[in-house]
């Protein structure tokens, strides 16, 4: 179950995905459970943002009789990961995609300018007319997310699309204005960016929470 709001925007409104959320953004949620609900959380949004992805008919052999069916189109599916927090979501939406490569990309946020530097970049081979879903859990100023659609963009892919658990209507907008092409899929928009950056109310610094650092 999903709302697409507007300008390319879907808010994914499963049930699970939304109790999942709310139980992440308590700050009483341990380290163990923070990461276990957000592998949940990948999966059950990666049958939404694979909704569309194209298919082709090839033959096959049941036990009992020739007949068609269908396959995904195309190289194999590309996973990018903005790290550190975006390996978060790899496991969760590897169990739907078994077969999909992994890319990284390594981006800090310079804290004097909130602009996103990077330091480390490293993809598949052939990445020319592959689907890229990039990976972040939040959406804050979106000009991490924008520098990375900057870069993948050079690479020629068939389509990009961008997931993340929490996105502000602050990071939405960048990202609309640099790529009104790429599909942004969340499980909510929240009401705002602090003066640090960060997303209200929001839940708090995800790879930290992920990997039980501070």
């Amino acid at each position: 179950m999903s709302t697409a709001t507007n300008n390319n925007v879907t808010v994914i409104t499963h049930p699970l995905v939304q109790h999942k959320l709310t139980l992440m953004r308590r700050k009483d949620a341990s380290t163990n459970s923070f990461r276990r609900l957000l592998g949940e959380l990948s999966t059950l949004m990666a049958y939404e943002v694979t909704r569309d992805m194209p298919l082709q008919d090839i033959e096959i052999e049941t036990p009992l009789e020739t007949m068609t069916g269908k396959v995904i189109d195309g190289k194999k599916l590309v996973l990018v990961s903005i790290l550190r927090a975006g390996n978060g979501f790899l496991d969760g939406m590897l169990n739907v995609v078994p077969g999909a490569r992994v890319g990284h990309i390594g981006l800090y946020r310079d804290p004097a300018t909130l602009q996103p530097v990077e330091y480390y970049f490293k993809m598949p081979s052939e990445m020319d007319e592959r689907d890229i879903i990039v990976v972040d859990p939040m959406l804050a100023t979106g000009n991490s997310a924008s520098a990375c659609v900057d870069r993948l963009k050079k690479l020629n892919p068939r389509s990009i699309k961008f997931v993340c658990l929490l996105a502000a209507p602050e990071g939405i907008a960048t990202m609309q204005k640099a790529h009104p092409d790429v599909p942004i899929f969340t499980a909510a928009i929240d009401r705002e960016l602090s003066d640090h950056g960060y997303i209200l109310p929001g839940l708090g610094d995800a790879g930290d929470r992920i990997f039980g650092t501070k």
